[in-house]
């Protein structure tokens, strides 16, 4: 397959890596995106070579005005231009601990490239060779996946998972923001794996909620969160939202997935992430306000006070902002 590629600034990478004699390929979101038709502005560009190098050499033709910023613990680089992100890294095979998501890396292929890359939609590349320029690679049928709506990763799930855990919210993150299906197997391993997000910061943990919850459809995201069991790992106070009692034959509603439809509903009226989190927690009071009696049944007196209360030690615990975006929330629950 080859792909229609009418980004100048491709062109001229393609030119300078002729000149330096290497090969350099478009890889991940981006060519993922493109088939997608969905619009992005982050480029990773893997160079069978030095790719700061690259970088630099690419920022040359550009002009004086074009700064390279270095990230030499990662190897990388980056050149802004216009809106375009265009980051620079040298084809790399990777290993791990079983203690760390912190991979041992070394030099590779592209091949080897592909291979560590999270899921199959991922490891598209698209090669910047003049000979093939715009041609797709694609060693594990992701075309076929994206075509499919499909999530799977390229080498077996329990070693991709268990390598690094995070790709177990990115699974999730993915199949909320495209609504595309977890395959069985790969989901499978992530409930298999589901411990192993205890080696994963907050901070990266919350990224991707964040993303869920900004979702087209974050009712996605918090449903396979709950059926592979992480949800009650990162967010126990969440899960506790699920299931009904009844008791002398009165019920009461599942707020789980009331609270999800809320979600779900706020996020057709608006793109703010706080008050998406603030319809997220709305009701997080009621489990532990929840009482029986005989007269009425089910109550939940002052779950509204006492979800306000809970704001702040749930922003502190998934290390988000204890600043007026707290407050904000809180206020609104």
């Amino acid at each position: 397959m080859k792909l229609e590629v009418n980004l100048p600034i491709l062109d001229l990478i393609s030119g300078v890596a002729t000149d330096a004699g290497v090969e350099a390929f478009v890889i991940g979101g981006f060519v993922r995106d493109m088939i997608l038709g969905r619009p992005s502005h982050d480029i990773d560009i893997v160079v069978a070579g030095n790719g700061i190098d690259l970088a630099n050499k690419v920022a040359e033709k550009l002009g004086q005005d074009t700064r390279v910023q270095v990230f030499k613990n990662f190897g990388t680089a980056m050149i802004h231009q216009d809106e375009l992100e265009v980051e620079f890294v040298g084809a790399r095979k990777e290993s791990y601990r079983s203690d760390s998501r912190k991979p041992i890396v070394e030099d590779g292929t592209i091949e080897d490239d592909q291979n560590r890359r999270d899921f199959t939609i991922n490891a598209l590349a698209i090669s910047l060779q003049k000979e093939n320029f715009g041609e797709v690679v694609d060693p594990f049928n992701g075309i076929d996946d994206i075509q499919n709506a499909i999530i799977r990763t390229p080498l077996a799930p329990d070693i991709t998972f268990s390598d690094d855990p995070l790709r177990m919210m990115r699974a999730i993150r993915f199949a909320a923001q495209l609504n595309f299906t977890i395959e069985e197997q790969t989901f499978r391993s992530i409930s298999k794996n589901n411990d192993r997000i205890s080696i994963v910061s907050k901070e990266r943990i919350t990224d991707e909620l964040n993303k869920i919850i900004a979702s087209p459809v974050p009712s996605i995201g918090f449903i396979l969160l709950n059926k592979s069991g992480l949800l009650k790992l990162i967010f126990p106070e969440f899960a506790a939202l699920k299931g009904t009692e009844i008791k002398e034959g009165k019920g009461h509603k599942d707020v789980f997935y009331h609270t999800l439809q809320v979600l779900d509903k706020i996020a057709t009226q608006t793109d703010n992430l706080w008050l998406r989190w603030a319809a997220l927690l709305h009701d997080i009071g009621k489990p532990i306000t929840k009482r029986f009696d005989n007269k009425v049944g089910w109550t939940f007196h002052g779950h509204e006070f006492t979800g306000s209360k809970m704001v702040h030690h749930i922003f502190k615990k998934l290390a988000l902002p204890l600043n007026e975006k707290m407050k904000y929330v809180e206020k609104i629950v």
